[in-house]
């Protein structure tokens, strides 16, 4: 007697979640960008911001595209979740929410070399954007220049022109996003390129 046995494979479609991962980086970085511009005073208010939609936004982003399969898309959102997670922590303990003896002990020169591993972090990272579109591609190039600025200021080397590069960048990051999680929802809900975002430069990848 034969027992035959069927297999039924069910796959679970699930939506891009870039749209919500560049939408909660756009906003961060508007609003932190307000402060390193000048245009707003202090970061009590960049806090909120910087917790749930520079990183719980992108935290989800990255578990649905791990869920997808998706190395460079989980890594991206999931490492930017936890650097807003730890900046906000940051800007929390130089403002003395943890006390005074933790805020009195900052160095700056310790945010500089987190700021420098975020620089090697997202200069590996841009040569994987390369092959993903223009949009992703240019947000990452000004990404490297954000953390370029960051880490310089940190350690006070030509800090005034370097803060400035850093909020230079970090303005086009976020209107960039904004462009890109427009494009990802837009061009999906209409089903056809309703904002182009380049094809990829095809230099890695045949």
């Amino acid at each position: 007697m034969q027992v035959k046995q069927e297999h039924q494979q069910v796959s679970i479609a699930t939506a891009d979640p870039s749209a919500l991962g560049l939408f909660g980086l756009a906003m961060v970085t508007l609003v932190a960008s307000s402060q390193k511009l000048g245009w707003t005073d202090g970061t009590s208010f960049i806090i909120p911001w910087a917790i749930f939609l520079g990183a719980f936004a992108q935290l989800f982003a990255c578990i649905h595209d791990a869920k997808k399969g998706n190395t460079f898309g989980t890594t991206a959102f999931g490492g930017y979740a936890f650097f807003w997670f730890a900046v906000a922590m940051s800007w929390m303990i130089q403002q003395g929410v943890f006390g005074e003896a933790l805020a009195a002990g900052v160095d700056k020169h310790q945010l500089g070399m987190a700021f420098l591993g975020y620089l090697i972090f997202t200069l590996f990272m841009t040569i994987g954007a390369v092959e993903t579109n223009k949009v992703l591609f240019m947000i990452f190039v000004l990404i490297d220049f954000l953390f370029l600025g960051l880490t310089f200021d940190s350690f006070g080397i030509a800090a005034d022109f370097m803060h400035q590069v850093a909020a230079v960048a970090e303005l086009g990051i976020a209107l960039l996003s904004f462009y890109g999680s427009a494009a990802a929802v837009l061009n999906t809900h209409f089903e056809r390129e309703f904002l182009p975002i380049g094809k990829p430069l095809r230099i890695f990848k045949k």
